[in-house]
This record gives C-alpha cells, structure tokens and sequence, in this order.
C-alpha cells in the first residue's frame, strides 16, 4: 500500500487551489430586477445569508460571482437604514433586551 505518494499529490493540489473570494455581489428582487451590484457584500455574512437577507431586501436573491464583470458600475436601490449594516446591531439582528430586575 503505498499511500504516503497519494496523500501528498492532494496536498500539494491543496496548495496549488484557488481560494474562494467573491468579488461581485448581485441582488436581484421579486421581480428580478437587479436592486444592489457593488464589490461589498450587501448583508452581514458573519451570519447566514437566509437570517439577514430578508431584512434588507425581503423575497430577493443574493448572487455572489468570483468575477467582477460589470461590477465596477455599483447600484444600490436598497432601503437607506439598511445600508448601514455594518454594525452590531446590523438588520436581522435583535436589539439587547432591557434588565428586568
């Protein structure tokens, strides 16, 4: 059994592999209309996309591509408060509740 030579041919591939990086992301909406496209991810991707994505744009898709083909032309039709999702108190997020003792 020679195994050694085959576990170092995938790790040398592992090495060798391109990463996966977005570089574009699209939201289309309900009527598939594109209403966000910019390098920056529209949402929070800490979190899962299913948990945030309704917040900032509900019964929309978010594509993400590892090409930046007609991105450099950035559209956002996205509400202004949820622009700011940045922070951590970012849509989709509850806020802390108050003590009650």
């Amino acid at each position: 059994m020679k195994v050694v030579p085959y576990a170092a041919a995938a790790l040398v591939a592992a090495f060798f592999s391109q990463s996966a990086m977005a570089s574009c992301y699209v939201v289309y909406g309900p009527d598939k209309d594109i209403v966000y496209r910019a390098p920056e991810p529209p949402i929070d991707l800490s979190r899962q996309i299913h948990e945030t994505l309704p917040a900032v744009a509900p019964n929309s898709t978010l594509v993400f591509t590892p090409d930046n083909h007609n991105c450099d032309l950035t559209v956002n039709k996205l509400p202004l408060a949820s622009a700011s999702m940045r922070g951590a108190s970012g849509p989709g997020m509850r806020a802390a509740r108050a003590d009650r003792s």
